[in-house]
């Protein structure tokens, strides 16, 4: 498994599990934490997750999955903007840990810019990094101006999580060079545009030659830096065992130019798209 490293050192892999969308459904519970725990045994041990997400659901299926095996597991999880006070920010994680069914996260990140000061939940961050409840913390859905201010309140966030696919390369344009001046890699959420992206055309080439599907591509296009964490979500053990080959990938010089030509790069900057 292709590895990439937060600023504080830790390792974690370059293809993770994301949550989005689980949990919304009570029926879909089992098969669910089934899909999660089935990414554990194959290394995909960055586990994504959110307070928003199915409204605490899609943690408690995560803490369905990662039960008596919570050591082998980088555990992230987010705090939504309105929550994100100095106290709002414990209070919130507090509820988290108990979703989980843990007693620490691993990285925990601020969902996206809210009106609280970034002061607030930076203090926030850093008490429950004190009290032993969170390991490290970053943020999510930050611009390049938001990073510039955040880096003026404190240099500890250690990713930026953010849309990333081919049909989504605004970043490119500075963010994810600022991003990496830091030495701090960004986390690509739907890095398959929710199955959105098309499997013709470019991708299907590209995965023809490769003998791999046009999603198992376009993960492997994400994770082709070093530098970029993907985290799809996959509800089904199969589609986890499908996300987990793309690791063995490797894109060629020619086949990312061909890849440019369907999914062309920013030519200027961008507004930071969000999903």
């Amino acid at each position: 498994m292709k590895t990439v490293a937060f600023p504080a050192g830790e390792v974690v892999p370059a293809l993770g599990l994301g949550t989005w969308r689980m949990g919304e459904r009570a029926g879909e519970r089992d098969r669910e934490a089934r899909a999660l725990a089935r990414g554990l045994d194959l290394g995909m041990t960055l586990v994504d997750t959110a307070e928003m997400y199915g409204d605490g659901g899609a943690e408690r299926v995560v803490g369905d999955a990662i039960a008596g095996r919570r050591a082998e597991v980088f555990l992230v999880s987010k705090v939504l903007p309105y929550n994100a006070s100095a106290a709002g920010t414990v209070e919130a994680c507090e509820r988290s840990l108990r979703r989980l069914g843990t007693d620490v996260i691993d990285l925990y990140l601020l969902h996206w810019p809210g009106s609280h000061p970034l002061e607030e939940t930076v203090s926030g961050f850093e008490h429950l990094r004190r009290d032993g409840k969170i390991r490290l913390w970053g943020v999510s859905n930050f611009d390049t101006a938001g990073m510039d201010r955040l880096a003026a309140v404190s240099g500890d966030c250690q990713t930026n999580q953010v849309l990333y696919n081919p049909a989504r390369r605004g970043v490119e344009w500075d963010l994810l060079a600022r991003c990496a001046c830091r030495s701090m890699p960004v986390m690509a959420y739907s890095p398959l545009e929710q199955g959105r992206l098309d499997p013709g055309g470019v991708l299907g080439r590209v995965a023809d030659r490769h003998g791999a599907t046009p999603m198992q591509v376009a993960l492997a296009w994400c994770m082709r830096d070093g530098r970029t964490i993907a985290i799809p979500k996959a509800s089904s053990v199969h589609h986890v065992e499908e996300n987990r080959a793309a690791d063995a990938i490797a894109l060629t010089d020619a086949d990312l130019a061909e890849l440019d030509t369907g999914f062309p790069p920013p030519r200027g900057p961008e507004p930071l798209d969000i999903l």
